[in-house]
């Protein structure tokens, strides 16, 4: 109910949540930013698939690659392998899944705002408890997996962590 209150809330005071993450100082950790670039920022998924499911968004709103320039398609991609690297450090997943919903025809929840998804996979990931449970597994709190994700950002690439 908090997502489909969120999504509604959202659309009735046209805002988009994505922005409004953008726009949060550094030190706000309840964005879940973990990481910005010049043309990105990657924050944690509050819905996530898997342990460290994060997002690489564009500070335009735009609601496609198609709208992005050549620079922040680059930055996205440099960011993409980026956040990779971090994830393997701190959680060693043996696969990823990387890409994007553009349009709500194609499955995106904020299809407004163009978003980049990084899923680290393990295998047997996906057992009984999404088919028959209907629920997700996470090893570890959203704040947990950020403070991971920071710190290894920081240690790895300096300054830029969310």
């Amino acid at each position: 109910m908090e997502y489909i209150s969120d999504k509604n809330q959202a659309a009735t005071q046209h805002s988009c949540i994505f922005c409004k993450a953008a726009a949060q100082p550094e030190t706000d950790e309840s964005s879940h930013v973990i990481a910005r670039s010049s043309h990105t920022f990657s924050m944690l998924n509050r819905y996530p698939y898997t342990f460290g499911h994060t997002m690489i968004i564009p500070f335009d709103h735009v609601a496609s690659m198609e709208a992005m320039t050549a620079e922040a398609l680059a930055d996205l991609m440099v960011t993409t392998n980026r956040l990779m690297r971090i994830l393997r450090a701190i959680a060693d997943p043996p696969g990823f899944n990387i890409g994007a919903n553009i349009g709500a025809a194609a499955g995106a929840g904020i299809a407004s705002h163009f978003h980049f998804h990084v899923v680290p996979r393990w295998q047997g990931d996906a057992n009984f408890m999404v088919t028959v449970g209907g629920t997700q597994t996470v090893a570890d709190t959203l704040p947990g997996i950020a403070q991971k994700i920071r710190a290894e950002w920081r240690r790895v690439y300096g300054c830029g962590g969310g």
